[in-house]
């Protein structure tokens, strides 16, 4: 049975989390968390004091705590598996940095089928030339940044393919005619909606429209189930993503 150290153990997708853990043969051997939080495991508020053994550590809480993750799955030699977004680049120029010392996962979308959108975006981008893209994200009001994590991994499969094309955050006030380099980012707020992307491909009389839509956060934790069973035996150190879980996506 897989041990696991969860990070963000209170919160909605750590609580979703530890249940698809229960039904999949993963033990949570601890939790972290900064809020008082009733489970059937222990809690810290802090990972340093967590004293359980483990196979693996997962993280759904917020950047903030990734100092505090790093220093412990380096002394501990862990493997350690992020789902936060919002990192900053100094945490991004962390995380690379710990990759040389233990085996590092990182996703903004822990979601299959976000994954599996990313690769079809990389591929239409290459196809497309010449084709304006938008990229537009909805979101839960509860949400913290903007645009979401998964959005810039869909930016990134458009700049990946076209260096030259660079974002363009909403477009007001702007007076001008639209750049062909461009890449329009649009992040709308409101309600409980999990998490809609599209990428708009728009060319001479014709548009492409490639969209995914979460419906709940499960989609979230069942990605997270398979990361986590896949970094168990992991010991190269390195930076790992959802690729490396379910392999060539197309």
């Amino acid at each position: 049975m897989t041990r696991l150290i969860l990070s963000g153990a209170g919160g909605r997708m750590g609580r979703i989390l530890a249940e698809k853990c229960r039904e999949n043969d993963i033990q949570v051997v601890a939790g972290v968390d900064i809020r008082a939080t009733k489970a059937d495991f222990p809690v810290y508020s802090s990972i340093a004091d967590v004293k359980e053994e483990a196979d693996v550590v997962i993280d759904f809480s917020h950047p903030s705590s990734l100092p505090s993750l790093l220093t412990f799955s380096e002394e501990k030699k862990l493997p350690l598996i992020l789902c936060a977004t919002g990192y900053s680049e100094e945490d991004i120029g962390n995380i690379r940095a710990s990759s040389a010392l233990i085996p590092i996962f990182r996703s903004a979308n822990m979601s299959l089928g976000v994954n599996v959108l990313v690769a079809l975006v990389r591929k239409a981008a290459e196809a497309l030339e010449g084709f304006d893209v938008e990229i537009t994200e909805m979101h839960h009001n509860k949400k913290l940044d903007a645009p979401s994590g998964t959005a810039n991994m869909l930016l990134k499969a458009v700049t990946d393919a076209d260096e030259e094309k660079y974002p363009l955050y909403d477009r007001h006030p702007l007076r001008r005619p639209r750049d062909p380099k461009e890449v329009g980012m649009h992040s709308l707020r409101g309600g409980t909606v999990v998490g809609d992307h599209s990428v708009i491909f728009a060319g001479q009389n014709e548009t492409l429209t490639i969209s995914h839509s979460a419906e709940s956060r499960e989609v979230f934790a069942m990605g997270a189930v398979r990361a986590i069973l896949y970094m168990q035996d992991i010991k190269a150190p390195r930076l790992y993503d959802m690729n490396d879980v379910i392999g060539n996506l197309l």
